[in-house]
């Protein structure tokens, strides 16, 4: 464990990361255009390469600590980091990725609404998102990914100029609840903690949250001012993901 993680607030360090149509029909939900996976996406493209391999034993890693005794349905894993350029975005595609390729119903959740990322990794538009499904009560509009038959992804939307709000209120509470009985694995994606209070909000309704750092980039400090912010939720940290690339 580096020192970064060395801390008696986090769970286990977990690993070190180096460098057609859906099946799935959620209740209420518009189904837009197909999703194509970038090519940066590793497990889409190659799934026997080592950071695939790499991203399946942290899918296990994460499903052994799976919590059985609740009555939903849904595995919800919320990433988390301190700051820009630290790979989250990333990693919150790939993680899917390899969820819906066990062949189980998988949401991957774009609540980043500062710099959303997701629609870019999967080649959509971002214009009716997240935001736009909270501040005017639509569906969401939810879109197939190519080649990952149980696999749905739910971008962010446009910039709304009261996101922490969006994700505090009710309509997002009432969405995940209704996620979590729609799908086996839920993936969030969120903005990073040292700029925006976002990630707090979501990580308290969603409850379990996966810690990422960057190797050589993530300050101490930063990781130890986001842990204490993380300990006034109510959320079980799951462990850390060090990123080296």
């Amino acid at each position: 464990m580096s020192e970064a993680m060395d801390t008696p607030t986090m769970a286990d360090e977990l690993l070190v990361m180096d460098d057609g149509a859906s099946s799935i029909e959620p209740g209420h939900s518009l189904v837009g255009g197909m999703a194509h996976p970038d090519l940066s996406l590793t497990p889409a493209h190659h799934p026997h390469a080592p950071r695939s391999e790499q991203l399946r034993a942290l899918r296990t890693e994460l499903m052994m600590r799976r919590d059985h005794t609740g009555t939903e349905r849904a595995e919800v894993v919320t990433l988390l980091s301190s700051g820009c350029g630290e790979g989250r975005s990333q990693m919150v595609a790939e993680l899917a990725i390899t969820f819906a390729q066990l062949g189980r119903p998988t949401l991957l959740l774009d609540a980043d609404m500062r710099h959303p990322r997701q629609h870019l990794l999967f080649g959509m538009d971002n214009h009716h998102g997240l935001s736009q499904m909270l501040a005017s009560g639509r569906p969401p509009r939810l879109y197939p990914v190519s080649g990952m038959p149980h696999l749905m992804l739910h971008t962010a939307g446009a910039p709304p100029s009261n996101p922490v709000e969006l994700l505090s209120g009710p309509a997002f509470e009432q969405a995940l609840r209704r996620y979590r009985q729609d799908y086996d694995f839920i993936v969030i994606d969120t903005p990073p903690l040292d700029t925006y209070a976002d990630a707090l909000a979501v990580i308290n309704l969603a409850r379990r949250g996966l810690v990422l750092t960057r190797a050589q980039h993530t300050r101490y400090q930063d990781t130890k001012q986001m842990l204490r912010r993380l300990a006034a939720t109510r959320a079980q940290i799951l462990g850390s993901v060090i990123n080296h690339f």
